[in-house]
């Protein structure tokens, strides 16, 4: 069984409240469980009504939400710091043959400059977190949809970010006090990568959040065949804010919209697809995830 559920669809449409939601589920029924966002605008304190400043012992340590449930959000600091205690010195080492540069300022550089650098450690990062067996279940809330594919299309932690360097590479023979070859690095960083590409493909359950509305299910098409490029499967939709009790003229006719949207969405998702219906009141703090987890979860 995939133990790690990554969480993917455009921004606003629910994604972290169905996220926080299947994390709460698999809590109450005993899997110790973490929740993760890797967004880089995260919301999972709001909805858990918690605050991680005045309950987390000490910066990058997940929050205790209950017995058998904690959170992290991951910031842009932890995985600068992160990524630093894995590759720092090894890519400063590789820099450092061609480029005179201090320590701290080529960490900050590679920073700024690697736009993928955040998403691509963190597939890295989540893969050994699944392999310590630490958690029953990881539930991954990411960033938005464009971004998250965009993490699906990496070739390698860094080597691929420094592809235009071919040339200085095959002409240093060391990368300095290690004296291991630059090319070595690079090889290596490229078998890492292809190691978490298929931990992807091989142990992550993918579950996409969309709402019942045109944009929203004209986009279903293309990132289906986006994940199926890279030899993924969306594993369930889930169609968000249904409405299932209309109690006015207005909601009726928007439910009676919403109907011909869930049915395309049907047939693109040929069954997969699950619904949670819209609540009149906004999901946030354990009582109210609580009867999230009822509606979204009531077959299981």
């Amino acid at each position: 069984m995939k133990n790690v559920i990554m969480f993917c669809g455009k921004g606003g449409v629910g994604k972290t409240t169905c996220a926080a939601t299947t994390a709460l589920h698999y809590a109450m029924t005993g899997n110790k469980t973490l929740i993760l966002s890797t967004d880089p605008t995260p919301s999972l304190q709001h909805i858990f009504e918690i605050n991680v400043a005045a309950t987390s012992g000490s910066k990058g340590t997940p929050v205790t939400i209950t017995d058998n449930l904690f959170l992290y959000e991951v910031g842009a600091h932890e995985v600068k710091t992160m990524w630093n205690d894995k590759f720092g010195s090894e890519a400063y080492e590789v820099f450092s043959s061609f480029v005179d540069i201090d320590y701290d300022e080529f960490i900050d550089f590679v920073a700024s400059v690697l736009p993928g650098l955040r998403d691509e450690f963190m597939v890295d990062y989540i893969r050994e977190l699944h392999e310590s067996g630490k958690y029953g279940k990881i539930i991954w809330d990411t960033a938005p949809a464009g971004q998250t594919l965009g993490l699906l299309k990496m070739p390698s932690i860094i080597g691929e970010h420094l592809k235009p360097a071919a040339r200085i590479y095959t002409s240093l023979k060391t990368t300095g006090k290690n004296r291991n070859t630059v090319q070595g690095v690079i090889k290596g960083w490229e078998a890492l990568s292809a190691k978490d590409m298929n931990f992807i493909q091989t142990m992550v359950e993918f579950k996409l959040v969309t709402i019942a509305e045109a944009l929203a299910v004209s986009q279903l098409d293309y990132i289906f065949e986006e994940f199926r490029s890279y030899n993924l499967g969306i594993d369930q939709v889930i169609i968000n804010q249904v409405i299932t009790k209309p109690d006015s003229e207005f909601m009726k006719s928007k439910a009676a919209m919403q109907k011909e949207y869930i049915a395309e969405i049907s047939r693109i998702c040929a069954g997969k697809q699950r619904m949670l219906s819209m609540f009149p009141y906004e999901i946030t703090g354990l009582n109210r995830l609580k009867e999230a987890v009822k509606v979204l979860f009531e077959n299981d």
